[in-house]
């Protein structure tokens, strides 16, 4: 199929500058576009994902994506269309987040061959640049009016911005610039939330480069949920793709948590399964929801993405022994990333091995009385094993690797003892 027109089946496509003039670039020729991300974070999110992705459709496509990462743009902040001005990070900071996103983007594209990515780093011209030169070669250019019309600045009028924060849309503005004169870079594309940026760019384009220079612009959607809730966070916060920070098992159920109600509109979006395959998926919504084969599907193929098969292979594991309860046959590695927010607590093998004393030290029963009734009535698991024994003492073989002993109470409170 077409590319605009996948894209527009699977419901990316939000806003184009010229959606004819691209439809005719794109038959006709392979063309180098952009997409860029502020470093903030030494890691992306997953609302950052989007429109990556579908840079990474138009690879596939035989086109030639560069990704830029803002080195320049990060040190000054984009207005947020918030009251309050964003903090401002010092220059090591931001070169650390670079390398860590940088690592990131890798992981999503592929780089060398014909139409092989290019990586950039706007603080490479933007950096050296003096104020004297922006003013007269860049800012000239851009009419105040035409600024203020932006929602992003118009919003902030009565707050209050920074003159920092109101030359954010002019910096943007010159990458656009910069990659179309050095790179022949025709396209950006951005969130729904950057089509302010991306005109400003093209407005830039048209007042240097010579009459019939054609660059274009297109935004995604923001990606929000059917319920109204904000896409992208969990209940532990935001989902990274760094693995220290989410772990590739709380990655993979994430997404496998998905509602009936989102998960084809996530297929289409996210994933480069074919229509053919997403409309079987949302067959097997409406006829057997209770198999929640559309949600394993965007799991799998969602964390063998970002992280690799290994890692897919290592969260499904681990989502088995949880469901199953046989915890015994999880490695040590696999515990941390599978009870990574499950209550813990330092034992001592020399004197932490009586079971009763255990579970009211670690807080799991609130008393010598309840533990042996816990204990009697079945309620305590070590391991994935029930223990009945009132007498019972830990034994060496019920730390895994040494390390951890998992004991739960009831059906789902789950506690970690790690030695």
């Amino acid at each position: 199929m077409d590319l605009l027109k996948d894209l527009a089946w699977r419901g990316i496509v939000y806003q184009q500058t010229d959606e004819e003039g691209l439809t005719e670039v794109l038959s006709k020729d392979s063309i180098s576009l952009y997409c860029g991300v502020d470093p903030t974070a030494d890691s992306m999110h997953i609302g950052h994902l989007l429109p990556f992705l579908t840079l990474r459709r138009f690879q596939l496509h035989g086109h030639r994506p560069i990704v830029l990462v803002g080195g320049a743009t990060g040190l000054i902040g984009d207005p947020s269309g918030k009251s309050d001005e964003r903090k401002l990070l010092t220059l090591e900071t931001v070169q650390e987040n670079v390398a860590g996103i940088k690592k990131q983007l890798e992981t999503i594209f592929e780089f060398g061959g014909q139409n092989g990515a290019l990586m950039v780093n706007n603080y490479d011209w933007a950096g050296s640049m003096d104020v004297v030169t922006f003013l007269r070669d860049i800012g000239k250019h851009i009419g105040v009016n035409y600024m203020l019309a932006k929602d992003t600045i118009s919003s902030r009028l009565e707050t209050g911005i920074s003159f920092t924060e109101f030359t954010y849309t002019i910096l943007q503005a010159m990458d656009f610039h910069y990659l179309y004169k050095h790179h022949n870079c025709s396209l950006q594309i951005g969130g729904s939330d950057q089509w302010g940026n991306i005109t400003t760019g093209l407005e830039l384009i048209r007042k240097i480069q010579p009459e019939g220079s054609k660059a274009f612009g297109l935004t995604i959607p923001l990606v929000t949920k059917a319920d109204g809730t904000k896409f992208g966070k969990s209940e532990s916060g935001s989902v990274w793709l760094d693995p220290e920070k989410t772990t590739p098992y709380e990655f993979y159920q994430f997404w496998i948590n998905t509602s009936d109600a989102d998960v084809v509109r996530y297929l289409k979006i996210f994933t480069f399964l074919s229509h053919e395959e997403i409309n079987l998926l949302e067959k097997a919504v409406q006829e057997e929801p209770h198999q929640r084969r559309a949600q394993k599907v965007l799991a799998e193929e969602m964390t063998r993405h970002i992280h690799g098969e290994e890692s897919l292979v290592q969260a499904k594991k681990i989502s088995h022994a949880l469901f199953s309860g046989d915890v015994k046959s999880l490695t040590a590695a696999e515990i941390k990333q599978g009870f990574k927010d499950v209550p813990s607590f330092n034992g001592h093998a020399e004197t932490d091995s009586n079971l009763v004393d255990l579970l009211v030290a670690a807080n799991i029963s609130p008393s010598k009385r309840q533990a042996r009734e816990d204990i009697l009535n079945g309620a305590i698991v070590i391991n994935g094993e029930k223990v009945t024994d009132a007498f019972y003492s830990l034994q060496e073989s019920d730390r895994i690797e040494g390390e951890f002993t998992i004991i739960r109470r009831g059906k789902k409170k789950y506690t970690v003892i790690m030695f």
